[in-house]
């Protein structure tokens, strides 16, 4: 679907300044079908990478093919749909204003009302469609910004930070969307802070480390490039129940042998896998 080919991209942060590398040559493909987590800690390139994926900007060197062209014209870009990080809201317009104006950008012909109807409900808004935005929560402007990426039926989606600022609930609700919306085909590309959402709603991961890749693959694989650790729970002839953590199974051996030549019982042997926010913190910082 995309591929990001030796990418570079510098800007002047004053006038007089040299300019700052961002991105230092990344590389990495988006496979069709698949929903991929853009990862970095902030400064490391994801909003870079995305505007110039989106040609919103234009990298110094390297290349963005997307739909196997590298200068989509403007019908290969009806394909793609977008949320900012930072979005902007005409609050003067209800929901049901607010999609048909971006149905009309999106060139988008038939019975819009209906079109709009499927999506309010496809995002849970189908009771605000009459409410103008300054009357929407949090929750509800991401919800029908989402809207607004989705409504016109796009083949790829990029969504830049959809969780910021949600509550444990607004999560929850997003998460099903882009599961959803995985589930009917289409293929998105989303950056987050939230590991968990990411390691959960996954099957690619991209991580970026002050401007260059430092991993790209799936996301079980990922995982299990960390050790998890293993856990003994114990007691002793008192009942009274500890636990001890090792590092690898020849330890886990060894400790088992110490711990039943001291006469205490072994209630449990256990491995605990390796999370993504393991993974991420060794890989990009």
């Amino acid at each position: 679907m995309v591929k990001v080919s030796d990418l570079r991209k510098s800007f002047k942060t004053h006038f007089y300044s040299p300019r700052t590398e961002i991105l230092k040559g990344i590389s990495f493909q988006i496979e069709r079908g698949s929903v991929t987590g853009f990862l970095g800690a902030n400064g490391s390139g994801k909003t870079t990478t995305i505007k110039c994926i989106l040609g919103l900007i234009f990298p110094d060197s390297g290349s963005v093919e997307i739909f196997g062209s590298q200068s989509p014209d403007r019908n290969l870009k009806r394909r793609i749909g977008f949320l900012p990080e930072r979005p902007y809201f005409y609050e003067y317009l209800t929901g049901e204003e607010f999609l048909r104006f971006y149905c009309r950008l999106s060139d988008m012909k038939g019975d819009l009302g209906q079109e709009i109807d499927l999506a309010l409900e496809r995002v849970g808004l189908s009771h605000a469609k009459e409410r103008k935005l300054r009357g929407y929560s949090k929750g509800m402007l991401q919800r029908i910004g989402i809207a607004q990426a989705l409504i016109h039926r796009p083949d790829f989606v990029i969504l830049d930070e959809p969780m910021t600022g949600l509550d444990p609930d607004g999560r929850a609700e997003v998460s099903r969307i882009i599961r959803e919306t995985a589930n009917g085909g289409t293929t998105l590309f989303f950056s987050s802070h939230l590991l968990h959402d990411v390691e959960v709603l996954c099957d690619q991961v991209v991580i970026l480390k002050a401007g260059e890749v430092a991993y790209q693959g799936a996301t079980k694989d990922l995982l299990s490039r960390v050790q998890g650790e293993f856990v003994i729970r114990f007691s002793d002839k008192s009942k009274k129940m500890d636990q001890f953590k090792c590092g690898n199974a020849e330890e886990l051996q060894q400790e088992i042998d110490r711990l039943r030549g001291e006469g205490l019982s072994i209630l449990e042997v256990r491995k605990e896998g390796s999370s993504l926010e393991d993974v991420f913190v060794k890989l990009a910082f």
